[in-house]
């Protein structure tokens, strides 16, 4: 498995003339290598690989890293690279320019007087964007625990529970569920407070009436989980009853849209261009969505700038809302893998409007 993604960076070697290529990002190394660690180095030549660790990792990077050299160089890990890059005959060396620090490239400039770097931007993150069979299930997997505890804990919510609280017991309850943690901080947003997209849980008390926002995640064996759902807690009004409906809808025909070959850039319109017919454009003002990972935000984006083409074995959140300043707002969100025919729910709430 490895080793196949390994060859996703054929291409960067033959356009770029490299001799190899630097990672000093952990999703990537991750990726290439199996190591589940916080710090190292991994320098990929064709046909040989070079794991870069102190004394804290070696022992684990044993273990888990596959088909690489393992050397233990503590602090001088620019030094060893040198060594690595003098006794090969390394001298063009591609590196993750979006990662690499400026204080770290000039140290390694400075060491490795004789090798040429050459920048590589996002595009060496793009080798993530079509996940493999074995990224699926993982991902599938922490969807799952997600959504169940989601609803194993939706009937806390209630008049006089605090947003804090909601999103405290979800987090307990991933963990009891078997998550390693939370993906990020989730938002629970109600009545007004609705109206901000990342509207983080608070301190508010929920009154009987409001809309509330919740955007959740888990984390299990390095894989992310994004799911939205916004629920109303008792009777919702007339107008909020409109906008989850107009929401939804877009929410259904973006997904219904799914397929290989198609431009983010077009999927997001498939939403937004319904939400602005109905009157509200002016207050969808993020993406439609985002890859999911190694990294909760990760290639692809789908937005009216992107450039990007959904493939076979993408994943991705499709999430669109509307907020309105002073009143509330609405998201829905699902993650799904991309199929040869269309795409797959990995998130698992329904989402028809909840009256609590």
């Amino acid at each position: 498995m490895l080793k196949n993604r390994r060859s996703r960076l054929t291409p960067f070697f033959d356009d770029n003339a490299l001799d190899a290529i630097l990672y000093t990002d952990m999703n990537n190394i991750r990726y290439l290598s199996g190591f589940t660690g916080t710090e190292a180095a991994l320098l990929v030549a064709r046909d040989r690989l070079w794991f870069l660790c102190d004394s804290r990792y070696t022992e684990q990077a044993r273990e888990e890293v596959v088909d690489a050299e393992v050397v233990e160089c503590g602090a001088a890990r620019i030094d060893a690279i040198a060594d690595i890059a003098r006794v090969q005959g390394l001298v063009r060396i591609g590196f993750e320019a979006s990662h690499l620090t400026v204080a770290v490239y000039r140290r390694m400039a400075e060491k490795l007087s004789g090798v040429e770097f050459v920048e590589l931007g996002g595009e060496l993150d793009g080798i993530r964007t079509a996940k493999d069979s074995a990224e699926i299930e993982q991902l599938a997997a922490v969807a799952e625990l997600s959504s169940q505890a989601f609803l194993a804990t939706i009937h806390l919510i209630r008049p006089g529970v605090m947003e804090v609280d909601i999103a405290m017991a979800l987090e307990l309850e991933m963990r009891r569920r078997g998550a390693d943690g939370k993906a990020f901080d989730f938002i629970v947003a109600s009545g007004e407070r609705g109206a901000m997209p990342h509207g983080r849980a608070s301190e508010k008390i929920i009154q009987a009436g409001e809309m509330i926002t919740i955007d959740f995640g888990a984390a299990k064996n390095g894989y992310h989980s994004d799911e939205t759902v916004t629920v109303a807690c008792g009777e919702p009004g007339d107008r909020a009853r409109e906008i989850y409906g107009i929401v939804k809808m877009a929410h259904d025909r973006a997904i219904a849209a799914v397929k290989p070959g198609i431009s983010c850039k077009d999927l997001d319109y498939v939403a937004r261009s319904y939400i602005g017919e109905a009157g509200y454009g002016d207050y969808f003002g993020h993406g439609l969505g985002h890859g999911v990972g190694l990294e909760i935000h990760e290639q692809p984006t789908l937005s009216p700038r992107s450039t990007a083409l959904l493939g076979e074995g993408s994943v991705i959140t499709i999430e669109p809302g509307i907020y309105l300043p002073g009143f509330g707002g609405v998201r829905i969100e699902d993650t799904v893998v991309v199929t040869a025919d269309g795409c797959r729910l990995l998130t698992k709430v329904e989402k028809e409007l909840r009256i609590l």
